[in-house]
């Protein structure tokens, strides 16, 4: 009887074992949409820093926001897609700043669902995929709470690339047109995003529809595709030619310049780049290995596809961590790709549809990537009631790999973010967090009579770009978006600046002086700005250094 019992529970256990811990696709599909539903939305529950250069975002978005039209009311060197989004939430949520980590939300989703779609046409097994997609929202999706273009740009391109990858596959030639118009439009917004990022998604496409053509024996792939995009492009641009949009969009011409340099690319690739030529290699190897004769590149089409993609996106990454190194691990989502191909390459003695190793997988994941997330955490922990700070005091005495280089750089000493605080009484700064200094600065500025006027001129050459709506002025029309000096103006905006201030045209000035920043607003301006109009306060500007600040200037004679 004993017997009899032990072997009836260890059935019932095994049987346990391959049903309840085994997910079926149901159960793996609803997980991958808690798992983007939960990076997507964590964002919305935190409070967060005066993120640098986040003025951008706010400031396009809010000139479309207004009815500004991009070219007549404000030139800019890019073209206007990555402040669609941005400036839709405005029109929901309002134009404040943690409207753009609303719009951010939304960006992250649409870049989860993309990377799945593109996962589910290759097949890869469900419980794999559940994998994949944790690895790309952790290591990618994670860190962006805030928008900026040079992420935009590769979610326009992962939906285009989604989109046109269907179209190879859809039933019906109307079907597979719809598709690969979607396609078009993504790439055109790819383009008309960042230049570098968007041009490297046309050529990916390119590549993709090449191949296809050439493996379907049709042309029709790679020129339908070409001429809807075309046709597309065109659409975007004419409306912008009379108001100098040839002038100002940046393909290299002066008074712009190219930041593509193939000595730099060539450089950063075989001096760094050790991830990038790893996966290279380990991409290039798996798929060899899938092929039994050089006839099947062709014949397997969905495995040649996925290889061409990955090691695009490979070769993409390592151009574009030298034209848009800003911020320096933009380029990380080769890694998601390249992760992606690689287990679906490899075959296991087990299913990663059992729990068992799912969760161990998982786990290996965070322990592998816990770079990501413990910077924040420990953030976090200095901000919490009763934490203390580190003393940033030299010790002489003890030498440590935190200690053992002495830094020239002292614009950080005496910088504690666990002391910045939000401006009370705002909407447009709600959520976050500034140096007390620049907060007070801000108040003393809603004091200032010349925003008390109906028809104040002001210039804002500052990083609190939402100042526009929180003192009520409206961002002058005619000039650039921004103020980096050989980016977004040249020398004849300068000098249209300096005339406008020798004539006193401005009631008030915000200038903000950043020392370490190669002309990123015009030392030139701010010399002018000394000899004709007064100083008249001056506070820290919303960095993590000590020696940036916001100066206040009105006409000379004037209060």
């Amino acid at each position: 009887m004993t017997k009899a019992f032990t072997t009836y529970i260890t059935d019932r256990f095994l049987s346990l074992r391959t049903s309840s811990l085994t997910l079926g696709r149901l159960h793996i599909g609803a997980l991958e949409l808690g798992v983007v539903l939960v990076f997507a939305l964590i964002p919305l529950f935190f409070t967060y820093p005066y993120r640098i250069n986040i003025f951008l975002s706010w400031e396009g978005a809010y000139r479309l926001y207004l009815g500004h039209m991009p070219y007549r009311d404000f030139s800019m060197p890019l073209g206007i897609g990555y402040w669609l989004i941005p400036a839709l939430f405005f029109k929901l949520f309002g134009p404040y700043l943690f409207t753009l980590v609303k719009a951010q939300v939304m960006i992250n989703f649409l870049a989860a669902v993309a990377f799945r779609s593109i996962l589910v046409f290759f097949r890869i097994d469900p419980g794999k995929r559940l994998l994949a997609m944790v690895f790309f929202c952790l290591t990618y999706l994670f860190f962006n709470f805030w928008p900026w273009y040079n992420q935009t740009v590769f979610v326009y391109e992962l939906i285009g690339v989604a989109f046109l990858l269907y179209s190879f596959t859809a039933a019906g030639k109307r079907t597979s047109l719809l598709y690969m118009l979607a396609a078009a439009l993504f790439i055109t917004l790819s383009l008309f995003t960042k230049q570098d990022g968007g041009g490297l998604a046309l050529m990916l496409c390119l590549a993709l529809a090449a191949y296809k053509s050439l493996a379907s024996r049709s042309i029709g792939y790679v020129a339908g595709f070409s001429g809807l995009f075309l046709l597309l492009t065109a659409l975007a641009v004419l409306p912008f030619l009379q108001h100098d949009f040839l002038h100002w969009f940046n393909w290299g011409q002066a008074p712009h310049y190219s930041r593509f340099s193939l000595s730099d690319i060539v450089d950063e690739f075989f001096g760094a780049s050790h991830w990038i030529k790893f996966y290279m290699l380990a991409v290039t190897v798996l798929y060899a290995h899938k092929l039994r004769s050089a006839a099947e590149i062709l014949s397997r089409q969905k495995e040649t596809l996925f290889y061409l993609l990955t090691m695009g996106v490979l070769v993409q990454a390592a151009i574009v961590q030298v034209t848009s190194y800003i911020p320096p691990d933009n380029n990380i989502y080769f890694h998601s790709f390249s992760f992606a191909y690689i287990l679906h390459s490899l075959r296991f003695r087990f299913t990663f549809q059992r729990l068992v190793p799912l969760a161990a997988a998982v786990a290996l994941i965070f322990f592998w990537w816990s770079g990501v997330y413990y910077g924040y955490a420990k953030r976090i922990f200095k901000r919490l009631p009763g934490s203390t700070q580190a003393s940033t005091s030299q010790q002489p005495n003890q030498i440590s790999k935190a200690t053992y280089v002495i830094s020239s750089d002292t614009s950080r000493i005496g910088v504690n973010m666990a002391r910045w605080v939000q401006l009370p009484n705002s909407q447009a700064f709600e959520h976050i967090y500034m140096p007390p200094e620049t907060v007070e600065g801000i108040q003393r500025l809603r004091e200032m009579p010349q925003f008390a006027r109906a028809d104040k001129r002001i210039l804002n050459m500052s990083e609190l770009t939402p100042l526009a709506h929180e003192l009520g002025f409206e961002p002058e029309k005619g000039m650039p978006l921004w103020y980096h000096q050989g980016v977004s103006m040249f020398d004849a905006e300068l000098e249209l600046y300096k005339q406008r201030v020798s004539a006193g045209h401005y009631d008030l000035v915000l200038f903000e002086y950043i020392p370490n920043l190669n002309n990123f607003y015009p030392f030139a301006l701010r010399e002018h700005l000394q000899q004709e109009y007064q100083l008249v306060d001056k506070f820290l500007a919303p960095r993590q250094q000590n020696n940036a600040f916001i100066e206040v200037y009105i006409p000379a004679g004037k209060k």
